[in-house]
C-alpha cells in the first residue's frame, strides 16, 4: 500500500506542472522588476532540492544533469547565468518522472534515520527521508506560489 506521503508528492507535483502547462519559454524566462529569479529557475530549483532530499542522504544515486547545480542551487540567479539553461520541456519531463522514482526507491526507507541530521536554511532539523520529503512539500509549495505570481505578472504586463 502506497504511503500517503507519496500520494502528496505526486499531487503537489501535478499542481506544479499544471501551473506551467502550455507556458512559453519567454514567460518562463521573464524576471520581473524587484525579483531575481524566474519560473524556469524555480522549476529547476524544485527538482534539485527534491533530488537531494530524497536520495543524497540515503546514499542513493541522484540524477542531476550537468550544470543544474550551477543554474539552480540555492543562491543562484538567472541574472548571473553564463551557460544555457535546459529547455522548459526538459525540466517538465524531469519533474514529471521524479515523484515515481522517489516513491520506488525510498518506499521502504521513509523512517530510516540518516547518519548526521541536516538543518535547513530556515532552521528545521531533518533526520529521516519522511521528514525530508515532508519539508520538500512545503518547499515546492513556496516556489509554486512564486511561479504563480510571476505568471500573473506576465499576464498583467501583456495587457
Amino acid at each position: 500500500m502506497e504511503d500517503f506521503l507519496f500520494k502528496q508528492l505526486k499531487f503537489v507535483r501535478t499542481v506544479t506542472l499544471k501551473a506551467v502547462n502550455e507556458m512559453t519559454e519567454d514567460v518562463a524566462d521573464t524576471i520581473h522588476e524587484g525579483f531575481r529569479n524566474n519560473i524556469r529557475w524555480n522549476l529547476g530549483h524544485i527538482y534539485l532540492v527534491h533530488e537531494r532530499f530524497a536520495f543524497h542522504f540515503l546514499g542513493l544515486p541522484l540524477i542531476i544533469p550537468t550544470n543544474y547545480l550551477d543554474l539552480f542551487a540555492m543562491g543562484t540567479t538567472p541574472l548571473n547565468w553564463t551557460i544555457r539553461p535546459p529547455a522548459l520541456s526538459e525540466l517538465i519531463q524531469m519533474l514529471s518522472e521524479q515523484p515515481e522514482r522517489i516513491s520506488t526507491l525510498v518506499d521502504n526507507r521513509l523512517d530510516e534515520k540518516i547518519e548526521k541530521p541536516y538543518t535547513t536554511s530556515s532552521g528545521l532539523t531533518l533526520e529521516t527521508p519522511r521528514e525530508f520529503l515532508t519539508f520538500s512539500l512545503y518547499h515546492e509549495g513556496m516556489h509554486l506560489s512564486c511561479m504563480k505570481i510571476y505568471k500573473a505578472l506576465s499576464a498583467y504586463s501583456e495587457r
